[in-house]
C-alpha cells in the first residue's frame, strides 16, 4: 500500500531537509544552550547554504563544547587555532572569533535579562507570530522585527547578526512561523502555540 506524501514546503529537496523541515524548523525553543547554537550556525551560515551548515552540525558541537556559552567564553589562542585546523567545521578566522564574542555576549544577555531566551523572545512578546504564507515568494529574508533585534544584538556586542540573519534564527528557532499554510507542519504548529 503506498501512501500520500505529507504536503510540506517545497525547500526540503532531500532527506536531511526533510528532517530538519518536518521535525525542528519553526518549532518553538526556549532552551538557551540550543537558541545559541542556532545563532552561532545560523552566522556560520553566510554566505553558504544552511545545507552545507546542517551536514556540519554534530561536529560544531563536538567543536564548541555542545555550545556551551561558559566554556566558550573563555576560549583564546589555542582553541581558536585548533578550529581553524578543524576540518569538521566552516574553518572561517572571522566567524569563529564571533563564535567566542557572541558567547560573551550571551553570558551578558543572562545577567541583564535572567536568561537568552527571555531576552530573544521579547521581540515578539512571548508568542510565535504565525503568519499565512501561501508561497514562498511571500516569505522575506528580513522585516522591521529582525531589523530591531540585529540592531538591539549588534549593540550588545553580538557578531555576524544581520537582519537576514536574525530572520532565520527567528524561523528556526518557531518565533515565528513561516511554513506555508499548505503545509502540514503550519497547522501543527499554530495550533500547538494557542
Amino acid at each position: 500500500m503506498t501512501t500520500t506524501p505529507l504536503p510540506r514546503c517545497p525547500w526540503p529537496t532531500d532527506e536531511l531537509y526533510v528532517r530538519y523541515h518536518d521535525t525542528e524548523w519553526g518549532v518553538p525553543v526556549h532552551d538557551d544552550r540550543l537558541l545559541f547554537e542556532y545563532l552561532i550556525l545560523e552566522g556560520a551560515q553566510a554566505g553558504l547554504s544552511w545545507h552545507t551548515v546542517l551536514k556540519k552540525r554534530e561536529n560544531y558541537r563536538l567543536a564548541f563544547e555542545q555550545f556551551d556559552a561558559e566554556k566558550i567564553a573563555r576560549y583564546g589562542d589555542a582553541q581558536i587555532s585548533a578550529l581553524l585546523t578543524n576540518a569538521g567545521i566552516i574553518r572561517n578566522r572571522l566567524k569563529i572569533h564571533a563564535t567566542i564574542q557572541n558567547a560573551r555576549a550571551v553570558l551578558k544577555v543572562r545577567e541583564a535579562f535572567g536568561s537568552f531566551d527571555a531576552y530573544l523572545w521579547r521581540f515578539v512578546d512571548g508568542r510565535p507570530v504565525i503568519h499565512q504564507r501561501t508561497s514562498m515568494q511571500d516569505v522575506p529574508a528580513r522585516t522591521e522585527i529582525s531589523d530591531r533585534m540585529s540592531k538591539d544584538l549588534l549593540q550588545r556586542g553580538f557578531k555576524f547578526v544581520g537582519s537576514t540573519i536574525c530572520y532565520a534564527q527567528m524561523q528556526a528557532v518557531g518565533m515565528v512561523n513561516d511554513h506555508l499554510v499548505s503545509c502540514f507542519r503550519h497547522r501543527e504548529l499554530a495550533a500547538a502555540s494557542k
